[in-house]
């Protein structure tokens, strides 16, 4: 599990990093919000996890592990599609946006929770 976290987290970093590209190439900075959603959402907070999943198995090999991925995962798509649409004035999606915001944090509280739970010191 620690593995397939860090391998999604590198491809928000290769989406997070190309819009960053394009933004500069553009000189258009629209979509600043998106970037750094995808960058700290995407690529550093999945990064950890799956370091963290990594080093400890316990933890990695749990339901909550599980559905931490799949909400995170699910969420943050939509949260971004819509977070852009929504900063190019489609102000309609704003539920979406915060439809997308809250599974994505869900999947970050079960993360936080499998961490208490299933993450002991070395004995």
């Amino acid at each position: 599990m620690g593995l397939t976290f860090i391998r999604i987290a590198v491809v928000y970093l290769v989406i997070g990093a190309s819009l960053g590209l394009a933004m500069g190439i553009s000189q258009n900075f629209m979509l600043i919000p998106v970037h750094a959603h995808v960058m700290l959402l995407g690529w550093a907070s999945l990064g950890i996890a799956g370091v963290i999943y990594h080093l400890y198995p316990a933890a990695a090999a749990t339901r909550l592990a599980r559905w931490h991925f799949w909400l995170h995962n699910l969420g943050l798509p939509v949260f971004m599609v819509a977070l852009g649409l929504l900063l190019a004035g489609t102000q309609a999606l704003m539920p979406v946006v915060g439809l997308g915001a809250i599974v994505v944090v869900l999947g970050l509280v079960l993360f936080a929770v499998n961490v208490f739970i299933n993450i002991k010191p070395a004995s």
